[in-house]
């Protein structure tokens, strides 16, 4: 009898399991992270000397992909979110070892876009972290944006000398 119970109980774990996946657009695979619903232990890479957790990892064919789920209206992926995925796939690369082909970001569970993990990426990602680290080591930073409410809540602002005044 207590199998039976076991069995029905474990089956609707797994449709609530679809559901979700489903709703949050989430990749075919087996989901093996998820930093949602419980706080997970982030991921650290020794190379970079960065942290992060994604929202899910989905297991897809050996391959360990990232998905983040994000809010707003974008008609395409932000850069700063192809930064972050970026990050998330290097990240899984140096946990698990292997090779990490892309990462999903899908903005307010309706819009999927596939983050290739590709050698242009790669290079963008070394290169921008080496700019804020060298920000951060000096003290000084470049603006690379005209936008007064990215400006309020950078966290380059203190050592930003070309500050978006606000009133």
């Amino acid at each position: 009898m207590a199998s039976i119970v076991f069995f029905v109980f474990s089956k609707n774990i797994k449709k609530n399991v679809e559901k979700i996946k489903i709703k949050n657009l989430i990749q075919e695979g087996r989901i093996t992270y998820s930093d949602l619903s419980i706080p997970a232990n982030p991921f650290y890479s020794k190379k970079y000397k960065i942290s992060g957790k994604p929202d899910y990892i989905v297991e897809q064919n050996k391959c360990f992909i990232p998905v983040e789920l994000k809010t707003g209206n974008h008609s395409e992926p932000q850069k700063n979110h192809i930064f972050q995925i970026a990050a998330y796939c290097h990240l899984l690369e140096q946990h698990y070892g292997g090779f990490v082909p892309y990462g999903i970001l899908v903005y307010n569970n309706t819009d999927q876009y596939k983050i290739p993990f590709d050698p242009m990426i790669r290079f963008e990602l070394e290169s921008t972290i080496k700019k804020m680290r060298y920000s951060l080591k000096t003290g000084r930073s470049i603006m690379n944006h005209s936008d007064f409410k990215r400006c309020k809540a950078c966290s380059m602002r203190t050592y930003c000398d070309k500050k978006i005044p606000y009133f």
